[in-house]
């Protein structure tokens, strides 16, 4: 029921007048929810959300989204230079594999960054508690989408400004097949999402063990992704060492399709498609279970 003294204002515009009758709102509209219509509705509005979540997620780190984008070809730059100072102070002046070195350090890290940085946005999500979730009709799903979206808009741009000065500034780049490369890109992407989701999950119930977690996997992919060496070239030993982990099977697979004079023989790439979906099934049942019981008393007393 409206109050007294808002039926008065739809009575009256103020003035003492009465208000015209084509006036097309209430002060009633304002409680009135918004329902779309049909399914099409539904959808333009979802996706509209994500849109606006998306940028909203990239210009969360910096008020200039270019300034934004620049920091994250940076932050790629440094860490390939990084790597290619240390192959030169191990004494590493030649790639593994025969063709251009850059390219066999960039396959690796390229991939390494997606996986990380996607698993880091998605666990960082506010949960559906969060302070976005209380404003309808946004909800988790949208959140996780859109930030997922954000990380790999940031970083093709990265991937596709990097190529593109060292091709023009250094020397040209051959690639043996670029399509898969840029699928190897998104199955990272994929499967980083997916572990995302499970830290996402995780963290109402267990706050700080998620967040070490999380930590956790990005320091082993430092090592056991295997962009610092050739699975070809690993002993069975060694290989049991890494072969467990999907992005070590991504990350050779990529330098498959970099390079002509390379052919992955320790390594699949169904494994990390299938490891991602079971990965993401078990995510999405956790989020579920987890959304249904998280309550905003779960933090009141820390």
């Amino acid at each position: 029921m409206i109050p007294a003294a808002c039926s008065l204002m739809i009575r009256s515009d103020g003035l003492g007048n009465p208000p015209r009758q084509d006036r097309g709102w209430t002060v009633a509209n304002m409680f009135t929810a918004h329902r779309n219509r049909n399914m099409f509705e539904a959808a333009f509005t979802t996706l509209s959300l994500i849109y606006h979540v998306t940028v909203y997620n990239l210009r969360k780190e910096h008020r200039n989204a270019l300034i934004g984008l620049l920091l994250t070809i940076l932050q790629s730059s440094v860490f390939i230079l990084g790597f290619f100072a240390l192959y030169l102070i191990m004494g590493v002046r030649h790639s593994p594999i025969r063709g251009d070195f850059m390219i066999y350090i960039m396959s690796g890290i390229f991939t390494f960054m997606v996986f990380v940085q996607t698993m880091a946005a998605i666990s960082n999500v506010g949960g559906s508690t969060g302070g976005l979730t209380k404003h309808g009709p946004l909800n988790t799903a949208v959140l996780i989408t859109a930030a997922a979206l954000a990380v790999l808009y940031r970083m093709v741009v990265s991937i596709i400004v990097i190529l593109g000065t060292y091709h023009m500034i250094f020397q040209p780049i051959t690639l043996h097949d670029p399509i898969g490369c840029l699928a190897m890109v998104l199955l990272s992407w994929a499967v980083g999402a997916a572990i995302g989701l499970v830290f996402l999950a995780l963290r109402p119930w267990w706050p700080q063990g998620a967040k070490i977690l999380t930590q956790l996997t990005q320091r082993i992919n430092m090592i056991a992704s295997g962009k610092m060496f050739v699975a070809n070239a690993l002993p069975p030993v060694m290989l049991q060492m890494f072969d467990w982990n999907p992005l070590f099977h991504i990350v050779d697979q990529m330098r498959g399709y970099a390079f002509i004079n390379y052919s992955p023989r320790n390594t699949s790439l169904e494994y990390p498609i299938y490891v991602g979906i079971a990965i993401l099934m078990i995510g999405l049942m956790a989020e579920f279970v987890t959304r249904n019981s998280e309550s905003l008393s779960w933090s009141a007393g820390k």
